[in-house]
């Protein structure tokens, strides 16, 4: 699986721009590829399909977070052992939007089923979805970007 077999949509931000009522964002990783290796991949050691609190979603800069042309790269890694599970390359000023409306919606939202919520599909067919509350962003040399990165109050990193 390489980086340009991925692509992603973002769905549900325009909300905090215009001022509409709240929505949970939605992040959809597209694969064209195989179901089979793309549910490998998504399946724990135990052979059971990983859940949201067992995966992790990030952003690695490739650049500076203030430059608009700069791109960064989307991984989904394996909580437990850390090994990468997709990742492709993106604007990166695309992913710090999502990343607010993400936050803005945990704020003004009275639910409490997540921040955000992270489709997984193949050929646009949905293979897993996610509910998740944390975005981790990281720089260009892997520091972590509090201020740019969804975490929920009371996390400890």
């Amino acid at each position: 699986m390489r980086r340009e077999d991925f692509t992603l949509d973002v769905s549900d931000v325009e909300w905090v721009e215009t001022g509409g009522d709240p929505q949970r964002p939605t992040v959809t990783i597209d694969f064209d590829g195989s179901r089979t290796d793309l549910d490998e991949r998504l399946t724990g050691s135990e052979e059971q399909a990983l859940d949201a609190d067992e995966t992790d979603v990030t952003l690695r800069l490739q650049g500076d977070p203030d430059d608009p042309t700069t791109t960064g790269v989307v991984a989904v890694t394996d909580r437990v052992t850390g090994g990468l599970l997709l990742e492709l390359d993106e604007d990166a000023d695309d992913v710090l939007r999502f990343v607010r409306a993400a936050r803005t919606y945990g704020e003004r939202s009275e639910t409490d089923d997540g921040g955000y919520r992270v489709v997984v599909a193949v050929d646009g067919e949905p293979v897993r979805a996610y509910e998740k509350e944390t975005f981790l962003v990281y720089s260009e040399d892997g520091d972590l970007l509090r201020s740019r990165s969804l975490i929920p109050g009371g996390v400890e990193l």
